[in-house]
């Protein structure tokens, strides 16, 4: 397979040096706007893989050479128009998760497929992680019962990174700065809309967002001025420090989300599944279940009693999990990224059907749009656009593995 990487900031490199060199392609061509990133990268593939990769700073050039599939991992307002010259030029298309920034955003991807029928996948690790990937896999069994209610939250204090966003050449800072919104759904989201059949039997119709004050970032900068640019001493962040999102569903269920990532916290991405019989809280790494689970009506007794049981219920695991190995652990964020590029790659190379799909996308991705709008207009009700344009109707239900 002839591979081609756009895009080597944190993400991108960090998805190189830690996935993309354990897997059997070549990799043809890499870009970056920053010819260092550009050098680093052809550095380590030569290294690792033997491999001279032509190098570009231009992503029209880029996309002028020939290649199979492509990992598009820059920043978020560019994730759009990138995907779409990619599918126009034939090129299966894996696009690197983060919210877009209009609806016709979400609908020009769309139709880019629509047109061209260039595979596409979104590429979001989270669900292929072991925790969500055992929720659903207990939720298809009935464990749960009738699946009344998901939330999941981006818990992550990313102060430092926001607030050192020129030196580190991140498109955080910019976002922080002028955007309020739930920014960066997709972790918490497309685990969920895969269990709930997103797209596939079901859709989200609507949503509600509120924010709270932007607080956060303004006191970090403030504690540490002698180490950030004097012109971010006095900025004025619009980003709110916490974002709730409620969403509803077709078929009656909700969806809440939550973006915290400005105030002290641990990492959290709180993927949590209630149903008639049962839930699953990733926090804790819980299972309750009725008639199974003993009541405990002190939260810190419950807490304590039921941390990490859900280990009792691995049975149920997807295979990939249940192999895992240490080595395998080691391929980006605990083994998942290792999982989803295995499935991306197999899919490129015998013509399957992508998991996570440009509906699945631009359904997750309008989200930041949608709260957007939603927040500023003091919590008003959105409506979700139907990206499918009907066809989520009659589509069957597709797991991201075998569960």
């Amino acid at each position: 397979m002839k591979l081609g990487l756009l895009g080597l900031g944190q993400r991108g490199y960090t998805m190189l040096e830690a996935s993309i060199v354990h897997f059997d392609v070549n990799i043809v061509a890499v870009c970056d706007l920053y010819e260092d990133r550009v050098a680093d990268a052809q550095k380590l593939i030569s290294e690792k893989m033997g491999q001279s990769p032509k190098g570009f700073t231009n992503a029209d050039e880029f996309f002028e050479e020939e290649m199979d599939a492509v990992l598009i991992m820059t920043s978020w307002e560019t994730h759009v128009p990138l995907a779409v010259k990619a599918m126009k030029k034939g090129i299966v298309t894996g696009l690197e998760v983060g919210g877009a920034y209009t609806v016709q955003d979400c609908f020009d991807l769309v139709r880019a497929y629509e047109e061209t029928k260039t595979p596409f996948m979104m590429m979001e690790n989270c669900c292929f992680g072991k925790d969500e990937l055992l929720a659903t896999a207990l939720a298809r069994k009935g464990v749960f019962g009738e699946i009344v209610h998901c939330s999941g939250k981006y818990g992550h204090d990313l102060r430092y990174e926001v607030a050192n966003g020129e030196k580190l050449r991140h498109y955080r800072l910019r976002n922080y700065l002028a955007r309020n919104c739930e920014n960066y759904p997709t972790h918490e989201l497309l685990p969920i809309a895969k269990l709930l059949n997103i797209n596939r039997g079901n859709r989200m119709v609507s949503l509600v967002s509120v924010a709270s004050k932007a607080a956060g970032v303004r006191d970090y900068i403030a504690a540490h001025k002698d180490e950030l640019p004097e012109h971010l001493h006095n900025a004025t962040f619009k980003q709110g420090d916490i974002i709730d999102t409620i969403i509803t569903c077709a078929n009656g269920e909700t969806i809440r989300l939550c973006l915290d990532t400005t105030l002290p916290r641990f990492y959290d991405r709180g993927f949590t599944v209630r149903g008639t019989k049962g839930m699953y809280m990733q926090t804790s790494n819980s299972v309750i279940v009725d008639g199974k689970t003993p009541e405990y009506w002190e939260p810190a007794v419950a807490l304590e009693k039921l941390l990490n049981n859900a280990k009792e219920y691995e049975e149920y695991l997807p295979t990939v999990w249940k192999e895992m190995t240490e080595e395998k652990t080691k391929v980006g964020h605990g083994g998942m990224d290792g999982i989803e590029l295995a499935v991306f790659f197999d899919c490129v190379e015998n013509k399957k059907e992508m998991p996570i799909d440009v509906y699945d996308a631009a359904s997750a991705m309008v989200i930041s749009v949608l709260s957007e709008a939603s927040i500023a207009q003091g919590g008003a009700p959105m409506t979700i656009p139907d990206f499918t344009s009907g066809a989520w109707l009659s589509r069957k239900p597709k797991d991201v593995v075998e569960l």
